[in-house]
């Protein structure tokens, strides 16, 4: 079994608790409050902003030009996907601008810059890892059936797609070539499982007045 692989099947409890989180779930059904996914998609702009940031800094600490070029393609891929949010923005009204982030978000952007600035391109790729293994798996999950018809299709579309899962695998293919199976790696992953949950549970507990 690859590191990827032992990675996502020890740590499937997690996986497993966002996709039954209430958020994602409202996302599946359609019946999420306008309110809760307005304040989502501020806040997953501003995480992204971070990531993007996370894989130049990593791609110029990498020693090899094909883990370089890669790094680089994965950032653009979040570009892609921030146009898509300010797509989103757009249609439910959010100003990106304005936004400041949640404490769920905070944590989450400080620990993967740190990581960036602070240790090897191997253990960065494990801490971006379970973002887009978790919403690739999300994605399938919600679409198992077809995409739904209602205001969250384009969400569920996204991260269901070919498109996605060929990201996630890149990224996963980096975490196989660059890190160790140590308690580091695993401690770093399931951190970043843990704030992918608190980032929904934030979402779905905002107060909007």
């Amino acid at each position: 079994m690859t590191i990827r692989q032992q990675l996502w099947q020890t740590h499937q409890d997690l996986a497993q608790a966002c996709l039954v989180h209430p958020f994602v779930q409202g996302l599946a059904s359609g019946e999420l409050s306008r309110a809760k996914f307005a304040f989502y998609v501020g806040q997953d702009a501003f995480f992204l902003q971070a990531f993007a940031r996370a894989y130049s800094i990593a791609a110029a600490k990498v020693a090899d030009w094909q883990g370089f070029v890669q790094l680089h393609e994965l950032a653009a891929g979040v570009l892609a996907e921030l146009k898509l949010h300010q797509h989103y923005a757009a249609q439910w009204e959010v100003d990106l601008s304005a936004i400041a982030p949640a404490p769920a978000t905070r944590c989450y952007t400080d620990f993967l810059l740190a990581t960036a600035w602070g240790q090897d391109p191997g253990l960065t790729v494990v801490a971006m890892c379970p973002c887009l293994r978790l919403y690739a798996f999300l994605g399938q999950q919600l679409a198992a059936n077809g995409l739904p018809k209602h205001s969250y299709t384009d969400w569920i579309a996204t991260y269901s797609s070919g498109e996605f899962e060929q990201l996630a695998q890149t990224l996963e293919d980096l975490v196989d070539r660059y890190a160790s199976d140590t308690p580091t790696v695993h401690a770093t992953y399931r951190y970043a499982l843990t704030c992918e949950h608190s980032f929904f549970e934030a979402a779905w507990r905002v107060v909007v007045a």
